[in-house]
């Protein structure tokens, strides 16, 4: 498992982060592109633009990064990070590959064999302790039931085949929770994006819908949501971020990173957080 630390930035941000002011660390885990065509499902593009954001921002202190490729490490290697953030395909079939869970296929359908449940067993225990989890888009889709029932403990929510449905098509947002941190400074955006709408959200008090939808062809759905869990951990989702190039949105962007620092217990700046990407740092 290879971890990818290289960073393109615009010149005004290209001041490194103050390692000596490091106190929260966010882990970025990337599942393998493997299908779709290029410039969509860009797993590791869109973490490691969303790792630069965060390591040259300039209206945030006090965060360190790393990124990995595939699966979610070890938990002993995670190191008690803040908050874990997946991007990957679902589990539904054996050719895609989901950041945290077995394909489906490979399981009875219901539960793990022994290693992987021992190793969920760890990772619930980081959720207990208060680490944040942030998924986006396709990584919301889980068909073992044992996955679901973690996701709606972490998260409030996943996609469930033959209830939700995939959208694709021009979009625009709307606010649902404007006070909310996460949508500090963040505006209403209209793009063409692929959305997993209908997500299985079952009432839970926990839970603050951030965004709303709405497709060109009238799909109506929720976009984003929010989770404050007991114990202090705290789950942040986004059903897009299908199109790599919508990170160059600004709004969209903010959205994004302002999630994954409320996920991890930093105080998001009035206005949200403050960064550029270029053509360059999208590559």
């Amino acid at each position: 498992m290879a971890v990818v630390t290289a960073c393109l930035l615009s010149a005004h941000a290209q001041q490194p982060p103050n390692p000596q002011a490091a106190a929260k660390t966010i882990v970025f885990v990337a599942g393998p592109k493997d299908h779709g065509a290029p410039g969509r499902h860009e797993y590791m593009k869109d973490l490691t633009a969303l790792k630069c954001c965060i390591d040259h921002a300039s209206n945030i202190s006090g965060v360190s990064t790393r990124i990995y490729n595939g699966k979610v490490p070890a938990i002993n290697l995670l190191r008690n990070p803040a908050a874990i953030v997946l991007d990957s395909s679902g589990d539904r079939t054996p050719e895609e590959s989901h950041a945290l869970f077995p394909q489906n296929d490979m399981t009875d359908q219901k539960t793990f064999d022994p290693y992987t449940t021992e190793r969920l067993k760890q990772f619930d225990q980081l959720m207990k302790n208060g680490t944040g989890l942030v998924i986006f888009h396709y990584t919301t889709h889980v068909v073992n039931e044992s996955a679901k029932n973690y996701f709606l403990d972490w998260l409030g929510g996943y996609y469930k085949t033959g209830y939700s449905k995939v959208v694709l098509g021009t979009w625009t947002t709307s606010l649902a929770a404007p006070d909310h941190p996460i949508l500090r400074g963040v505006q209403l955006i209209t793009y063409d994006e692929e959305i997993f709408t209908n997500e299985m959200l079952p009432d839970d008090p926990r839970r603050t819908i951030l965004l709303n939808g709405k497709s060109k062809d009238g799909v109506t759905s929720v976009l984003s949501w929010a989770v404050q869990r007991q114990g202090g951990g705290r789950g942040f989702v986004m059903a897009g971020v299908d199109f790599h190039k919508n990170l160059l949105i600004e709004s969209n962007r903010r959205l994004l990173v302002n999630g994954i620092l409320w996920a991890a217990h930093v105080e998001v700046p009035e206005g949200g957080v403050q960064c550029e990407l270029t053509d360059e740092a999208m590559k």
